[in-house]
Formats: structure tokens, sequence, C-alpha cells
């Protein structure tokens, strides 16, 4: 497994990190870094921004990358609604392993509506996309994540990279770098939560 991120990694871990702290200025530069970056890369790395971080910031974000780059939007995805639920539970089980079951069993007890939506709208429609791959994906969402403070969420995306091939050092070097854009105490939380997986990763 490849332990060290590259460039275009690097890139797209701060551009996502960079949007999670809605910080203009550190989103213009981390999008004028990004520019390197193919852009068909940086259309999946905003698009999935909304997961996360709702419509209105992804909005601003992809706003601001059209006055950035220049560059004009893509053309619109082919329509493939029929295969967003195989997908989603292909995607998500992946990521989520042993454990997917039990999400599917969580959410739904919170409410069946939010099950499906993850499987078919979050893992199929979205995260499923083709042009990223998943080890890519997870890493970008580990940097949304650190920067939000949620641990519960961090906790099972950390997992999940694992879980899609990420080395330990290449999940370690996209949250250090994520975490230079997010507060002490969302970095403290991302350290100590990073720490939990990597000791149930050496304990099984």
């Amino acid at each position: 497994m490849i332990s060290s991120l590259t460039s275009d990694q690097a890139a797209t871990v701060r551009l996502s990190a960079a949007v999670a702290s809605r910080n203009e200025g550190s989103i213009r530069e981390a999008m004028g870094v990004a520019k390197s970056v193919a852009p068909a890369v940086i259309e999946e790395v905003l698009l999935q921004s909304y997961l996360f971080l709702g419509y209105p910031l992804a909005l601003n974000a992809i706003a601001l990358w059209r006055s950035v780059s220049g560059a004009p939007a893509p053309k619109q995805a082919a329509t493939d609604q029929d295969v967003w639920a195989e997908r989603g539970h292909d995607v998500c089980s992946t990521v989520y392993g042993g454990q997917y079951e039990g999400l599917k069993n969580n959410v739904r007890a919170l409410h069946p509506d939010l099950e499906r939506w993850m499987i078919e709208e979050g893992y199929g429609k979205v995260l499923g996309r083709p042009g990223f791959s998943l080890v890519d994906r997870e890493l970008n969402i580990v940097a949304l994540l650190v920067v939000l403070g949620v641990p519960r969420q961090l906790y099972s995306h950390l997992r999940g990279a694992l879980n899609a091939g990420a080395a330990p050092a290449l999940v370690s070097e996209a949250l250090d770098l994520s975490a230079n854009f997010a507060s002490d105490e969302n970095r403290r939380i991302a350290l100590e939560t990073w720490e939990a997986v990597r000791a149930r990763t050496r304990g099984n």
C-alpha cells in the first residue's frame, strides 16, 4: 500500500479541510494550489462536500471554484438512479466492513428514510460515482470531519479509509494536514479519535 500522499491527494485534502473551515481566504489559497489537480477530481471533491456540509456551503465553494479557476461547469452526469441502491450497498459495505448491518439498523432506528437516503443518495449517488477512488473519497471525508469536530462520524470514516485500502500512514498524513484548518479542540478530538481507531486495529 502507498504510505505517503501524492501532491494531488494533499491538495484535495487541504481543499476539503479548507471548505469545512468556512474561511474564504483559506479556501481561495487551497483552490490556488488545487489548480494543478485534474478539474474532474476537484469537481468530485466539492460535490461530495454537500453530504457533510450541506448545500449552502457546497454551493458557495463551487461558485468560488468557478471564479478562481475560470473552469466552466461540466456536462451533467448521466442519470443512473436504477443502480444507486446496489452501488450504495457495495460502497457502504466496503467502508463499514463488518459494522455495515449494525450501521443500517442504527440509522433505521433513528428514521427509516434516513437509512434509504444514506445508502442510495450518500453512497450510491454520490460516493459511488466514478472518477475518484474510494480511498481518495474517504481521505477527503476525513478532512471534512476533522474540521467539523464530529468524533463518531470521524471514527467511522477513519476506519472506512483503512477498509477501502489506505495505509495507516496515509490516513495519518491526511489527518495531520486537515488538522491545520481545525480549532484546537477539534484537533484534539481528531487525534484522540485516530488513536482509538489505531488501538482497535492493533487489537484485531
